[in-house]
């Protein structure tokens, strides 16, 4: 009863906001072009889905690319700040700062260097996602247990065989956390690489919508947006469950 109250009580808040949208838009009368029912979004959804799905498949693309690198880079970055303190206090600075510009900010000069095409665009997802990545996984690495790690050494395990065998496993769900947090990213970066310029994708069709003040097509891209960006947590999350034994039994 419990579970079903903690996943049925979203639900109902939602779909009351959504009510009292619908309703004040009708009651009030607010033109399609100032702000758009649930109603007409959803008939626009439906209406522009061979569209959205076609423009969605470029940005799932870029996002997909984006997140694979972020997760070798993660990976690797994450066992030098585990494996060498003097590394950790060189590159942990920089990483923060790349997360003090705002990608809006960065995106333009990617472009500039880079060209137009699907380079900038993957660079950004990369530029968004790599971060939690790292700190999740090193962090997991950093909280493994003396004592797992003494027993390894005791029977002659190498400093290789420690991380394959004790410590990257132990670290499995830090990183999971890590990588749920840069793939609902991922669809925001490779959005904003489009904003600025693209021939395709969600943010060109975006722009595109926004210029015409067709704000239907606007929040109809939005929801695309989201379940896009839910789709890509529950990737996350089937990943997890077939890699990571203990995810299987919660």
């Amino acid at each position: 009863m419990k579970k079903w109250m903690n996943t049925a009580a979203p639900v109902l808040v939602i779909g009351a906001l959504l009510l009292l949208w619908e309703l004040v838009v009708w009651f009030a009368g607010i033109p399609l072009y100032v702000l758009p029912a649930p109603s007409d979004t959803l008939k626009t959804f439906v209406q522009e889905f061979p569209t959205l799905m076609y423009h969605g498949g470029i940005t799932v693309m870029e996002a997909l690319v984006g997140m694979g690198i972020s997760f070798v880079v993660g990976i690797l970055m994450g066992i030098l700040i585990d494996a060498m303190p003097a590394f950790k206090k060189c590159i942990y600075p920089i990483l923060v700062v790349t997360q003090t510009v705002p990608v809006i900010v960065l995106a333009p000069i990617f472009i500039i260097y880079m060209g137009f095409g699907y380079a900038p665009k993957i660079l950004t997802v990369v530029l968004m996602c790599f971060f939690p990545i790292v700190v999740s996984f090193s962090d997991g690495l950093g909280q493994m247990e003396e004592g797992y790690l003494n027993l390894v050494r005791t029977y002659g395990g190498s400093r290789l065989q420690l991380y394959w065998i004790v410590k990257i496993p132990s670290a499995m769900i830090s990183l999971l956390s890590g990588l749920k947090v840069a793939a609902t990213y991922s669809i925001s970066g490779a959005v904003v690489g489009e904003w600025i310029a693209s021939q395709g994708g969600l943010g060109y069709y975006l722009i595109r919508a926004k210029n015409g003040y067709m704000l239907d097509k606007v929040f109809a891209c939005v929801v695309m947006i989201i379940l896009l960006s839910l789709m890509m947590n529950g990737l996350v999350k089937l990943f997890g469950w077939m890699f990571t034994p203990g995810i299987r039994k919660r």
